[in-house]
């Protein structure tokens, strides 16, 4: 028996970085999953790899049309949805707030939020509340926390989800549904060591030296790997975490520590 035996999971984001690898995870650990994202070859790849008991979809979850889909979708092949992973995000386009585009601005809260937003409606109206379980994660990020040049776009966005967690699970707790965020700090993924070569570049250094100092900034010395979040996130779908909800639980190394 796995630890999400015959529940019912949509991981949005699902075609590259954290999301593939938390969908065979889930896979792995007994849930049927439905796979979204934009880029529908990639996310049929992800699908692919994660097993028997994955299906893939093409769905932008900025449209409200295509999250309904997609939540129509998972619920036509698997019958429920027990667990709503809201992954999908972009980080806009590093900018100093006296350069920021009101397109980049609104790209970026687009996608990290409203897409959340969207995505949590949509799976309560056509699984969750009828049944009176669920569970919801959203995946925040560390510039929730840290102060980072250029990218207020992207910390304001991931900010907000962290209160957006708590707002919904305040209001679902009574249904029997929980809501958490997760937030991650760095991440070895190919998003995140394309930032570290472009910030080596911007400050005259090399790869190497660039990620020892990012990673010397954490207690642990060290940074997350994609198992490290869907390990993580798997406990916050599964009934092991049944009595936590409202809360962000960070991943980080010890990068920053709240409290």
């Amino acid at each position: 028996m796995g630890r999400l035996s015959g529940k019912v999971a949509v991981i949005t984001g699902a075609s590259t970085g954290i999301g593939p690898v938390m969908a065979a995870l889930f896979v792995r650990e007994g849930a049927r999953v439905l796979l979204a994202a934009r880029r529908e070859e990639l996310v049929k790849e992800s699908a692919a790899a994660a097993g028997d008991g994955a299906i893939a979809m093409r769905a932008d979850v900025t449209d409200e049309q295509d999250v309904a889909a997609m939540i129509d979708r998972a619920v036509v092949e698997f019958g429920r949805v027990d667990v709503m992973v809201n992954n999908a995000a972009i980080p806009g386009t590093d900018m100093w707030i006296w350069d920021q585009t009101l397109e980049n601005w609104n790209a970026t809260l687009t996608v990290d939020v409203t897409a959340a937003m969207l995505c949590t409606r949509e799976v309560l109206r056509r699984s969750m509340l009828e049944r009176g379980s669920g569970v919801i994660i959203n995946v925040s990020s560390g510039a929730a926390y840290l102060a980072v040049p250029r990218k207020s776009h992207y910390m304001t966005a991931k900010a907000a989800l962290v209160a957006f967690s708590k707002a919904v699970a305040a209001e679902v707790g009574p249904k029997g549904i929980r809501c958490n965020c997760l937030v991650p700090g760095s991440v070895d993924t190919e998003l995140w060591r394309n930032w570290v070569t472009r910030t080596a570049a911007e400050n005259n250094v090399d790869y190497e030296t660039r990620r020892s100092e990012v990673v010397s900034s954490t207690a642990l010395q060290d940074i997350s790997t994609p198992e490290d979040i869907s390990n993580l996130a798997l406990f916050l779908a599964s009934d092991e975490s049944r009595t936590i909800t409202g809360q962000a639980i960070l991943c980080n190394a010890g990068q920053y520590m709240l409290g």
